[in-house]
């Protein structure tokens, strides 16, 4: 199978439009999966747009949310969309962006958190019933380990938990 130039045209737009090499693979006929994705390097085409967003957004760096406070109510936040064009060889790319913009914060302290005194367990010291939560840098001297009760097959005691295992729904908003 040669690569005429209208092949690679061809090629070329079915890549930027974002089909999978397979699907471009099967509507030029005639090459494999494999050839398409060797052309594609060969010729050195930029990452490909993905369904529901382009090549650009998927490589731009999303903002991350700055992590919650413990102890402390929810933030406030406003979402804008803006729609920006930029040219990708001959062609101009329309981008959406969606960016969540912290408004506001309420600062109310709950009064209910009770933090534990450490037990300043070493690794040898701990068992299946002490709370293995790491306090400090490993690599320095006073490193240590929670070591207070946590309950039958848990790792962490009971204020540990609540840090380390978030409900599902929060970590999906900090995304």
């Amino acid at each position: 199978m040669n690569w005429t130039d209208e092949r690679v045209e061809k090629l070329k737009k079915l890549w930027s439009e974002g089909l999978s090499a397979s699907q471009i693979a099967a509507q030029l006929g005639g090459v494999s999966r494999n050839a398409v994705i060797g052309k594609v390097h060969r010729l050195c085409l930029p990452g490909r747009a993905k369904a529901g967003g382009t090549a650009a957004a998927s490589r731009t760096k999303r903002p991350t949310s700055a992590p919650r406070a413990p102890n402390y109510a929810s933030r406030v936040t406003a979402t804008t969309r803006t729609i920006t064009t930029r040219p990708v060889g001959a062609a101009v790319m329309k981008e959406e962006e969606e960016m969540e913009y912290v408004t506001g914060q309420e600062l109310e302290p709950v009064s209910n958190v009770v933090v534990p005194m450490s037990r300043r367990l070493v690794l040898t010291q701990l068992t299946d019933r002490t709370c293995k939560w790491p306090i400090g840098d490993p690599m320095k001297e006073e490193f240590h380990f929670c070591g207070n009760d946590s309950p039958e097959a848990a790792p962490y005691c009971s204020f540990h938990a609540k840090l380390a295992y978030q409900p599902s729904g929060e970590r999906r908003r900090a995304r």
